[in-house]
């Protein structure tokens, strides 16, 4: 991409100062006194010395490139003044992508609103109810919609849903039909990923006009077809989908919410899977997101379903309760047998959708609809009235135009003039033109005085319009759907209001306390950050607007490379992949096309650790590579035997090692450049996950202990909010000779290398207003403010270590004693003394007021803690305390004055429901089941359910709601 521009001086906007202006101080939790204190405890005296104890001196990098921190009101300004550089016209451009309106009490009380978007992924159901009964009303909401029986809890993005819909029918098949059908029509964004994705696993995408398909082919796994496709025509493919099964094609559709609301949905038709985004119900444009894209399936599909499953089951009194069901699919658990690398959702957004369909409704929705099929009428009638030929004879909101007495280039240019965008076939003489709900009589007026129609009278031509049918009978909707009572009793604003607020009360955010998940990195969330969400300039874009409508955005953007290149020790960045695991499969794609530059394309081994994160070999196995794994040691370090005799074993064939680092046992390993050097001394290249990068920004780095590219979870280093369960960024950073091959777009703004192996995410920059919230934290901490974020994480960990390790095994500390920014406590020999699990150590935190630490990963049956470096030592301690005061209670056990199976630990959590109960037989007191400490006498927090019997859940699948009260009643 050209960059003609250059940033604006960060210097300008500072204004006076103070010290209480350094943003650093708002976001580090202990104070000098308490840092003092803490460095005691750890036989250190000062910051530096002990940092310099925890990291191994072999990796430690020189120092960053000082840029300096602005306050959060400079940073705002700073930031509103890139953004000012986008051009804000009317986007009519379509390609899946649609203003849509967000209702203010949705935006105020949802997007805007801590208690939604700072919880994490719902692993611990009981803390998590508020949330898991907004996924599952978004896919009761996907199922009524589409007319099939299963939904999941949503996707990254459309394209996305589209590649796992051909995985799905070529897993069906066993990989023994590798022809995959995609319809010419279909989004071109689409088309692209399916090439990409298809690649690496044999599959061959054809694409071409669906009459031509030959479903006899005995090849063929499936088709994907679109209604309404990328031209605007709405179709009925229910011959097709028939024709197909009797082939034992899979039959995949897109689909569009919106359109569903008035034609015929493609269930109805006999589709296997239908997908599509959820973006045009309520969710802002953001350059191209973040948008929650939704995969419905037929009902023998849902225990391979990508992605997570919100379902209902009962906790320990009987009691409905909702949770993640089958989660033992989850891909990171699969690991090499995966057939998805898909570990996340877009849980923020699926919940400001579905919150979007419970105000409207049925009779809204349809509504809606009706008048945006209106607009698109009246234009059609409009454009035959200039003189054009409407090429979409059967169409919804999307129309696409044969130019017929004006070119489109200057068409598209007297739109412009206007303040309009639309998308223009130059070589075939047609415009398609995508409207929308936010789309104004003016913006048509528009429309047609570009086309030649002298004073067109709106009025007028919508009179006519009424008069017309924009698709034919047949293709109509005939079935009602949302006839649930949770979609007919909250459309008023105060009872919408009351029932968001109702369900944020059943869920532990960041605003209750640390959430202290080991790998997942739950820190603060500035409020500054989250602000330009809000603005305009910064989610009002279409992904493929015109370049000089994005020039804002081009701006923070490369500056955000700049930065993140600096971070890593690396020459080149890609912004595109929307997710870690995303950004894992793009860096996996970038090496194997590095190879095949060289005339190696057969390198396809990937040694990958132990140690290393779950959704590495997933990745691996999608990108075409075949697993190995590497041993560890006893103390959490690479085996480097191990490794050295499997580089030897596999090295004609070494693609590369995938390396988290440090470990997600928590441990810097010494061994480091070690591993690094003898990959590369067998041609293999080096994959360092930076799931765990924020123990490393500013005192080392990949690019400083041999590695050639890395991926950069955004919301674990860089504090976008996780949402309940996404939305994410995962940029990779490479090396100079790996720059060529990153990922690139097939439409809009061209952001990848000359050699590009395709396309990971269905926009150019991924889900780019996200990129805002890290942009303003690293413009708020500065060189230097990162760095203390990082000695703050290692010292947080360790101060917490220290103050366990007296009570509880810590499973895998370095060379030095210390461990890195997260550590594991094993509780495994309770089970034999106490007959305690860990499970039962998670759910009694509950009664304390916190949230538990990550369960049994990596290592089964142990407890996995990160606590950040935003948390206060009051905050520490306060964790600290519990989990001693828990081990007082395993004592007890051992010691038989608690039974071992009715105990406060077996049954916890206790609900208020529980201990108010006019019968109370347990051995314990109400007071110790529900105030076991002093923290919780000061602020309790109650959880809504018992503990959830999930095996249950399995065996009773029910993952779409009549209204959970239904249940209730």
């Amino acid at each position: 991409m050209m960059r003609r521009f250059a940033l604006r001086p960060l210097q300008m906007f500072a204004g006076a100062r103070f010290a209480h202006d350094d943003y650093i101080n708002r976001h580090i939790g202990p104070n000098e006194a308490e840092t003092a204190e803490m460095l005691k405890t750890l036989g250190a005296t000062t910051l530096d010395e002990f940092i310099a104890k925890a990291i191994p001196a072999n990796i430690v990098r020189p120092p960053m490139k000082e840029f300096k921190a602005l306050s959060e009101k400079d940073a705002l300004s700073h930031l509103r003044h890139l953004m000012s550089k986008n051009k804000l016209h009317k986007s009519l451009i379509g390609q899946g992508y649609y203003d849509a309106i967000l209702p203010p009490v949705i935006q105020r009380n949802v997007l805007e609103n801590p208690n939604w978007y700072t919880p994490y992924t719902p692993y611990q159901a009981e803390i998590s109810q508020g949330r898991l009964e907004s996924l599952l009303n978004y896919q009761t909401m996907i199922t009524d919609i589409t007319k099939m029986p299963i939904a999941n809890a949503s996707l990254l993005d459309q394209a996305t849903a589209a590649s796992e819909a051909m995985y799905a029918a070529f897993q069906a098949h066993k990989g023994k039909r590798a022809k995959f059908f995609v319809s010419s029509t279909c989004f071109q964004s689409t088309i692209e990923m399916l090439r990409t994705r298809a690649a690496p696993l044999g599959i061959e995408v054809v694409v071409g006009d669906v009459a031509s398909v030959d479903l006899a082919d005995p090849s063929l796994s499936g088709i994907l077809v679109q209604t309404p496709d990328a031209t605007g025509a709405v179709h009925d493919f229910t011959d097709l989908f028939a024709k197909a099964k009797q082939k034992g094609v899979f039959n995949c559709c897109g689909g569009d919410l919106l359109a569903m609301c008035v034609t015929k949905p493609p269930g109805e038709m006999g589709a296997d899977i239908v997908l599509g985004s959820a973006q045009r119900f309520g969710i802002p444009l953001g350059y191209g997101g973040p948008h929650a894209a939704f995969f419905a399936v037929r009902d023998d599909l849902k225990r391979s379903l990508p992605g997570r499953l919100i379902g209902v089951s009962k906790d320990a009194n009987g009691e409905i309760a909702i949770r993640m069901a089958l989660q033992t699919r989850e891909q990171h658990i699969k690991r090499d047998r995966a057939t998805s690398n898909i570990c996340t959702a877009q849980a923020l957004l699926a919940n400001m959708s579905a919150f979007y369909g419970i105000y409207h409704g049925q009779d809204g929705l349809v509504e809606i609809a009706n008048s945006v099929h209106l607009k698109a009428k009246t234009l059609a009638i409009g454009m035959e009235s200039a003189g054009h030929e409407v090429v979409s004879k059967s169409f919804f909101d999307t129309v696409t135009v044969k130019l017929n007495s004006v070119a489109p280039s200057e068409f598209v240019a007297r739109c412009a003039e206007r303040g309009v965008v639309v998308a223009a076939d130059l070589a075939g003489g047609s415009v398609t033109i995508a409207l929308d709900e936010a789309t104004m009589e003016s913006h048509v007026t528009s429309l047609l005085e570009a086309a030649g129609l002298q004073q067109p009278v709106y009025k007028n031509l919508e009179a006519l319009a009424r008069q017309r049918a924009g698709f034919a009978t047949e293709v109509a909707r005939k079935s009602p759907f949302l006839q649930q009572r949770v979609f007919k009793s909250y459309q008023n604003e105060h009872e919408l209001m009351r029932y968001i607020q109702r369900l944020s009360r059943k869920d532990y955010g960041l605003t209750h306390g640390a959430i202290p998940l080991g790998s997942c990195t739950m820190k603060l969330n500035a409020a500054a950050t989250m602000i330009p969400m809000s603005w305009p300039e910064v989610n009002g874009l279409h992904p493929l607007v015109p370049d000089d409508h994005s020039r804002g955005y081009s701006a923070m953007c490369l500056d955000l490379e700049q930065k993140l290149k600096e971070v890593t020790g690396f020459a080149a960045v890609s912004l595109q992949p929307n997710s870690g695991a995303q950004g894992e499969y793009a860096g996996l794609r970038v090496i194997r096309a590095y190879h095949a530059s060289k005339g190696e394309g057969h390198r396809d081994v990937c040694l990958i650790p132990q140690s290393a994160h779950g959704t590495n070999p997933a990745s691996a196995v999608l990108a075409g590579m075949k697993i190995v794994v590497v041993k560890c040691l006893p103390d959490g370090r690479i085996d480097v035997k191990d490794l050295e005799e499997n580089c030897k074993k596999h090295a004609k064939q070494l693609a590369c090692v995938m390396i988290t680092y440090p470990s997600t046992y928590g441990v810097f390993d010494s061994d480091i450049v070690t591993c690094t050097t003898m990959v590369h001394e067998h041609g293999g290249q080096v994959y360092i996950d930076g799931a765990n990068l924020n123990a490393m920004v500013g005192v080392t780095g990949p690019g400083f202990f041999g590695g050639d590219v890395c991926h950069i979870n955004m919301h674990k280093t860089f504090s976008i909010p996780h949402g309940g369960g996404g939305p994410g960024m995962g940029p990779i950073a490479v090396r100079e000779h790996l720059a060529p091959f990153l990922p690139n777009s097939a439409l809009g703004p061209k952001v990848g290398g000359s050699q590009s192996f395709g396309q990971v995410s269905q926009a150019p920059y991924g889900s780019a207003s996200i990129l805002s919230i890290s942009y303003m934290l690293m413009t708020m901490l500065g060189s230097s403010g990162l760095r203390r974020c990082t000695e703050y994480a290692i010292l947080n960990a360790n101060y917490l270590r220290k103050r366990l390790e007296q009570h509880y095994p810590i499973l895998f500390v370095g060379d030095t004693g210390c461990v890195a920014h997260e550590f594991i406590i094993d509780v495994r020999g309770f089970k034999k003394s106490a007959n305690v699990e860990a499970e039962d150590v998670a759910k009694r935190l509950m009664d304390y007021g916190l949230h538990a630490p990550t369960l049994s990963f990596p290592v089964a049956g142990t407890l996995m803690i990160e606590p950040t470096e935003s948390e206060s030592k009051y905050e520490l301690d306060r964790i600290a305390d519990a989990l001693i005061s828990i081990r007082e209670e395993i004592a007890q056990i051992e010691r038989g004055e608690q039974p071992t199976e009715n105990n406060v630990l077996k049954n916890a959590p206790h609900t208020a429901r529980v201990v108010t109960a006019a019968d109370w037989t347990r051995p314990y007191t109400r007071q110790l089941a529900a105030y076991p400490s002093s923290h919780t006498v000061l602020e309790k927090y109650w959880p809504t359910v018992s503990r959830i019997d999930g095996a249950y859940g399995d065996r009773n699948l029910i993952c779409s709601c009549v209204g959970i009260e239904s249940y209730k009643d």
